[in-house]
């Protein structure tokens, strides 16, 4: 008979003071609410794995490892608490309007999971490289947000959200400036994306930025850029409407990447060629044909001139640079590596004033990675250098002793 006294003890307790009445039925809720989300989590997880395995979609798989299930599962709680309404009968306005609340949350919750599960599918086809919408799927979660936000507040205290978004809109000016980089950054990645300028992968250079590297992220707000040190330079996305960048792409889809390479000649190494030089330059092939087609041509203009041959500055004259600027082009002709139908040049530049004469190589390279670029790049300018004595000529270089005599 005591054990039954003790055991109705804190029920009439409960049930005689409103306070503890409460908290008690709201403990109950709670965790029957509670167990409503893990029981939908537990079923909503379980199922979508058994029908994943039995179907070939990537979506189901996608929605599966992104969370959507779990956080869909947050819904499940709403209609327990609406059933328990019926017990809290003089706080049933109030918490009605949690309850409301507590579900515009679920809401948008579910439906930045299910954006960014959209974003993830769309990343498995081959054009989200080329049309990224990382940003744009960004932009739509904002507004998610913002009008969640809004419902919330507007449910809390009973007012019509529409009523509310008309208020904001007093606010316009405000709301400009702080979204001003996010409206900047969305005008530049629409233009980016209309102008196909920037791809996911892509190497660009913008020395603003000190990037130059391949693009990793397109983002709303931010472009991450892996230099090629390994280090990571986030670029605010609107930074491309007025800022310079170089997108180096088009060249690795052309398949040839530009030699664009200067030998600094010393200038007092030039001279007339001889016919000892000529002779021994008779036996390169690239230069044999060359030398008789120009020699009989020189012959003919010297003597339809009737230049005096006493002085090699009468009449027309073969140079050593010259014949070395031919020989470099018909090297860059016959080497395997060089496209042959894209410019290929040898030219001089302007000399600078301590420089000596800039002879330019101008081609371009059939291989476009870095290091083979590199490569072929060094072996030309390796091989080049090599044959300048065997033209009489000097690489120029500043305060070198030469045959006892300082060049400047």
């Amino acid at each position: 008979m005591n054990l039954d006294l003790s055991l109705d003890l804190p029920v009439t307790l409960i049930q005689t003071n409103p306070i503890l009445d409460i908290a008690a039925k709201s403990v109950l809720l709670l965790l029957a609410g509670l167990l409503a989300f893990f029981l939908a989590r537990w079923l909503l997880v379980r199922g979508a794995r058994v029908f994943a395995r039995r179907t070939r979609s990537k979506f189901d798989n996608i929605l599966l490892e992104s969370g959507f299930f779990s956080r869909a599962a947050l819904l499940a709680p709403a209609p327990v608490f609406f059933w328990g309404l019926e017990f809290f009968s003089g706080l049933k306005g109030l918490l009605d309007h949690l309850i409301f609340a507590y579900l515009a949350v679920s809401v948008v919750l579910v439906l930045a999971k299910l954006m960014d599960a959209l974003s993830a599918l769309y990343r498995t086809f081959k054009v989200s490289s080329r049309r990224p919408i990382k940003g744009y799927v960004q932009l739509i979660k904002l507004f998610i947000y913002i009008l969640g936000g809004v419902s919330v507040v507007a449910i809390l205290l009973g007012e019509s959200p529409w009523g509310l978004l008309s208020g904001i809109g007093a606010m316009t000016a405000v709301l400009m400036l702080v979204f001003r980089d996010t409206i900047l950054s969305l005008v530049a990645g629409i233009q980016m994306s209309a102008n196909d300028l920037l791809h996911t992968g892509d190497w660009i250079e913008m020395p603003a930025m000190n990037a130059d590297g391949s693009v990793i992220d397109i983002a709303l707000n931010t472009v991450k850029v892996q230099n090629w040190d390994m280090t990571v330079t986030a670029i605010p996305t609107f930074k491309f409407l007025d800022t310079p960048f170089k997108n180096w792409e088009s060249m690795t889809r052309s398949g040839a990447r530009r030699v664009k390479r200067s030998i600094m000649i010393d200038q007092s190494s030039i001279r007339f060629a001889d016919n000892a030089l000529k002779e021994r330059l008779m036996a390169v092939q690239h230069l044999a044909p060359f030398i008789e087609m120009r020699q009989k041509e020189i012959d003919t203009a010297n003597q339809a001139s009737s230049a005096d041959p006493s002085s090699p500055l009468n009449g027309r004259r073969m140079t050593n640079i010259g014949l070395f600027r031919h020989y470099a082009l018909e090297y860059l002709h016959s080497h395997p590596k060089i496209r042959q139908d894209m410019t290929l040049l040898v030219r001089q530049l302007q000399p600078h004033a301590d420089d000596g004469l800039p002879l330019e190589i101008y081609c371009f390279t059939s291989e476009t990675a870095w290091a083979l670029h590199e490569d072929i790049k060094s072996d030309i300018m390796d091989h080049l250098l090599a044959a300048l004595p065997e033209f009489g000529l000097r690489a120029y270089q500043r305060n070198a002793l030469i045959d006892g005599r300082a060049s400047f």
